[in-house]
């Protein structure tokens, strides 16, 4: 069959998306991009995406900072000493420590000794001989935690010091002398049932620091602020100041706390009135600061402290001393009483002390049955003369009288045989400074 030469009209094609017939889609045409369910664009996907990756980063970040926290626990706690030494003597001796009274369950008291030990990083001081207890302060925290009170026992107090075990596993033989010989006898065992014997209260914990340590604190807070009377210089305390109110640094204080001979009238007694009073100051500054509720300053004191201490067992982890700092952040600082315990000069050695009794035995057992100790201010009388007492439970007592030596009297007893006397000592409240 011939082929048809007849032209047709070239076929014509929709354009590309019509539709061939009309009113149908056209089947070749592309697709439009409609994300399917679960695919990685569908709607919420990338909102998803973001939440995970977010929970992710936070989770991270709680994980990291939670091993920064336990390290920087670690090692904070790492840095207490624990003096396991005296633990274990204490323990072989427990039939021989007082027992706490009814009236006093709850409360603690502690030993803090200030060593002078010349040894390792405290040998710039002087030459290394035997280590003493430089300042030792027994503390008494009430069992409410609405009170506490801290008596300095003087360095050169006449005591009956018992038979300790000596370093080298000998014991002394007991016998009167001075008080800071204990502790180079026996360690803080000795210092710990000394104190015990004599007082009849019952020490839970005991806490020893050194000079660097004392350092270490002072600087942590920024220095303490104290009033100079005069002009300071002393080339054996290493202080050169000037009369004022001065903020010191650790060596400064240091200085100023351990001076004698060119302060005042070169007493022990007054020395420990200004540890007092430092004590106070530095008190005043921990609250009214902030420095335990601050974390970038705590972080500092939490470390110096920690490196400078050596303490029993029951006080050696930071969650212990974290309590008890809480403990004395929570007492109003006109609740936390300074005083030295009542003594007079020796009376066979006028460069010795002695206790005053009866007032010696009324201090501690005021302790002891955990009631307030009351207070007048240094140099002043209550009741008959002018002087008001303070502390807690101050308008208890009758009056108070002042020894020819200066040092601390009792008051006369009240009529109500279970008020406390009064004692001359200080509150944490009163700013030395504003005396002068």
């Amino acid at each position: 069959m011939a082929e048809d030469d007849t032209e047709h009209p070239p076929t014509e094609r929709p354009p590309p998306g019509a539709s061939p017939t009309p009113g149908l889609p056209d089947p070749d045409a592309p697709k439009p991009d409609v994300p399917r369910p679960g695919s990685p664009t569908a709607p919420g996907r990338g909102r998803r995406r973001w939440l995970m990756i977010t929970a992710g980063a936070f989770a991270f970040l709680l994980v990291a900072s939670g091993a920064l926290l336990w390290i920087a626990y670690r090692k904070l706690d790492g840095n207490i000493g624990t003096d396991t030494a005296t633990d274990r003597l204490l323990a072989q001796l427990e039939a021989e420590r007082p027992s706490r009274t009814a009236g006093a369950r709850g409360a603690e008291n502690i030993l803090l000794i200030g060593s002078d030990d010349r040894t390792g990083a405290n040998a710039s001081y002087g030459e290394a001989g035997g280590r003493r207890s430089d300042t030792t302060i027994l503390l008494h925290l009430a069992a409410d935690r609405k009170h506490a009170t801290a008596v300095s026992i003087p360095r050169d107090v006449m005591v009956t010091v018992p038979a300790c075990e000596k370093p080298d596993g000998t014991r002394n033989k007991p016998g009167l002398m001075q008080f800071n010989w204990a502790f180079e006898i026996g360690g803080a065992a000795c210092s710990i049932r000394t104190v015990e014997q004599l007082s009849g209260i019952r020490i839970d914990h005991h806490v020893i620091l050194d000079f660097t340590g004392f350092k270490s604190m002072v600087n942590a807070v920024g220095g303490v602020e104290v009033c100079v009377p005069q002009p300071i210089h002393d080339k054996d305390a290493r202080l050169d100041l000037p009369a004022g109110r001065l903020t010191l640094n650790g060596e400064q204080a240091l200085g100023y706390v351990r001076a004698r001979e060119t302060l005042g009238d070169g007493s022990d007694t007054q020395r420990m009135g200004r540890q007092q009073q430092f004590l106070a100051s530095l008190i005043r500054k921990a609250q009214s600061q902030g420095v335990l509720l601050n974390p970038a300053r705590l972080w500092p004191v939490l470390d110096a402290a920690t490196s400078s201490v050596k303490a029993d067992g029951g006080l050696s982890s930071l969650g212990a001393l974290y309590d008890l700092t809480q403990d004395l952040r929570d007492i109003p600082s006109a609740n936390v009483v300074f005083l030295t315990a009542p003594r007079r000069p020796y009376r066979f050695d006028s460069d010795r002390d002695e206790f005053v009794q009866p007032q010696t035995t009324q201090l501690f057992t005021t302790l002891r049955d955990d009631r307030p100790v009351v207070v007048r201010p240094p140099g002043s009388v209550t009741a008959r003369g002018t002087g008001p007492a303070t502390g807690p439970g101050a308008g208890a007592t009758a009056s108070a009288a002042a020894g020819s030596d200066g040092t601390a009297q009792t008051a006369e007893a009240s009529a109500d045989p279970s008020a406390s006397p009064t004692f001359e000592g200080r509150t944490a409240d009163v700013d030395a400074c504003a005396a002068h």
